[in-house]
């Protein structure tokens, strides 16, 4: 396993077809949206989707989401408890932060990826822990190209919830959609925190291996299958440890052109890749 030593940039283009891609809770669950009508995906959402996908692939994650959890720990202090290890350090005053980290990195991918705060309380009073750990892989909100549309649905149900002669009241409700969008997010791999972390070349193949597959095993009412897509993947590995050059300028190079006066689906749009000397970009088709 050799730590990785060259920096990455990467960029991927996906789709939305009659699907809430990232429901905002404090707008009544619709698609989310900035101030200028583009629609969004949040960085958070789009982790939590890397890692159901890295959990299919079979590695350990550390923040699970509850339905699709696959041990036994009804939260993450449990979790933590459950590597010996970590858990005398929880269970003393034993022990000291950067150590804490390590073992948490080489336990959990997700934690050597996207770092991870640890906040616990100790059963012993007066002593605890509070690590924080910076992972080396961020990543930008995904924003769509143009503005969206966004569809609202009345929903009822007309059946008796609890037993019962007369017919319950129907209860109402709205569901939202975007009709058709096609949304863009970039991100890095920071090779000055892969080194504190352990983030191995092997993990980035795992990641890369993701963001190709990232809607595979992800369907809801909210997404249904198919719903949305992966269509490619844009991915730059650097020479060095501090990259050729900036990873503003790199995502700079991915140029967009619309094709039509208004676009809606990811044949409307052309992508093109300005050449950077010394740099090359592989470009991966999703699954």
């Amino acid at each position: 396993m050799t730590i990785l030593d060259y920096k990455i940039d990467f960029a991927v283009v996906l789709s939305v077809s009659k699907a809430n891609p990232n429901g905002d809770p404090l707008n009544g669950n619709r698609p989310r949206q900035n101030y200028d009508g583009f629609g969004e995906i949040s960085d958070v959402a789009l982790k939590r989707k890397i890692r159901n996908r890295l959990q299919d692939m079979g590695e350990s994650i550390f923040v699970q989401s509850n339905d699709r959890k696959n041990d036994t720990f009804g939260s993450l202090r449990e979790r933590a408890d459950s590597n010996v290890e970590l858990g005398k350090i929880l269970k003393s005053k034993t022990g000291s932060s950067d150590e804490f980290a390590q073992i948490a990195c080489l336990e959990w991918i997700d934690v050597r990826s996207f770092g991870q705060v640890f906040a616990f309380k100790s059963d012993k009073a007066g002593s605890g822990v509070s690590v924080g750990v910076r992972g080396p892989v961020s990543i930008h909100t995904a924003t769509s190209l143009d503005p969206i549309d966004i569809t609202s649905i009345q929903i009822t149900k007309s059946v008796n919830s609890e037993p019962g002669n007369s017919k319950g009241s129907d209860t109402m409700g709205m569901k939202h959609r975007v009709d058709s969008g096609v949304y863009l997010f970039k991100g890095s791999i920071n090779t000055q925190l892969a080194e504190k972390t352990q983030f191995t070349k092997e993990d980035a193949q795992k990641f890369k291996q993701a963001l190709i597959t990232l809607f595979e095993n992800d369907l809801s009412s909210a997404r249904p299958e198919g719903s949305m897509e992966v269509h490619k993947v844009f991915w730059w590995e650097h020479t060095s440890k501090l990259g050729q050059y900036s990873s503003a300028k790199v995502h700079r190079s991915l140029l967009v052109e619309k094709l039509v006066a208004e676009p809606k689906e990811f044949t409307d749009y052309r992508f093109d890749v300005q050449s950077l000397e010394g740099l090359k970009v592989e470009i991966i088709d999703g699954l």
